[in-house]
C-alpha cells in the first residue's frame, strides 16, 4: 500500500530550491509513496483570535496533515533561522492545544541552501519544536544540502548521480521510519 506524505516547504518563492528538492524527492520516492506539496501562501499568520472561526486555508492545511501517513519538512534558512511561513504552518497545525494534527506523525526534516552550512541552523531550531509537539522525527540520515546552481538540470531533476543516490538512500530510510 502506498503511503501518503505531506510535504511542507518553508518557502513561498515559485523557483525555490527547496520546492525543487520537494519535487525531486517526490519523483524519486514515487515507488513507495505519493507526495503532496502543501500550499502555504494563503495561510494567514497565526492569531489565536481566529481559532473560533478558523480560516479555510488553515482547515485545508490541517486536514492534509491529518490525512497524511507521514510528513516531510523542507526548509531554507533565512538569517540563520526558521522561515516564518514554516513556523506559522507548524503553529496552526499544533492548535488548539491538545487537538493539533502533528502529534504521533512520523516525519523527516531536510533542506537546501546555497550557504556554506546548508540549512543546519534552521533545522536545529525546528527539531526541538517538532519534538515538543510529539512529531516522531527521523534522526538519521540528516539532509543538509549545500547547493543550488547546478544541483538540478533544466527539467528539475537532480543533475548528479551521486546526489540522486544520496536522496534515494534518504528516502529508503524514511520509508523504513514510516513503517
Amino acid at each position: 500500500m502506498s503511503k501518503k506524505i505531506a510535504v511542507i516547504v518553508g518557502s513561498l518563492r515559485r523557483e525555490s530550491i527547496n520546492r525543487k528538492l520537494a519535487s525531486a524527492l517526490a519523483e524519486l520516492g514515487s515507488g513507495f509513496a505519493s507526495f503532496a506539496i502543501l500550499p502555504l501562501g494563503d495561510v494567514p499568520m497565526f492569531n489565536q483570535d481566529l481559532e473560533d472561526d478558523v480560516p479555510a486555508p488553515v482547515l485545508r492545511l490541517r486536514e492534509s496533515v491529518r490525512a497524511a501517513d507521514a510528513l516531510l519538512f523542507l526548509t531554507p534558512e533565512y538569517n540563520r533561522g526558521i522561515p516564518a511561513v514554516l513556523k506559522n504552518a507548524v503553529d496552526w497545525c499544533s492548535r488548539p492545544t491538545g487537538k493539533g494534527v502533528l502529534a504521533g506523525k512520523p516525519a523527516a526534516l531536510g533542506g537546501m541552501s546555497p550557504g556554506a552550512v546548508g540549512t543546519a541552523v534552521a533545522q536545529s531550531q525546528l527539531k526541538p519544536v517538532l519534538l515538543m509537539l510529539g512529531v516522531r522525527l527521523m534522526g538519521q540520515p540528516e539532509l543538509y544540502i549545500q547547493g543550488g546552481a547546478g544541483y538540478f538540470d533544466a527539467g528539475g531533476k537532480v543533475a548528479d548521480e551521486r546526489n540522486r543516490q544520496f536522496l534515494v538512500n534518504f528516502l529508503k530510510r524514511f520509508e523504513d521510519w514510516i513503517g
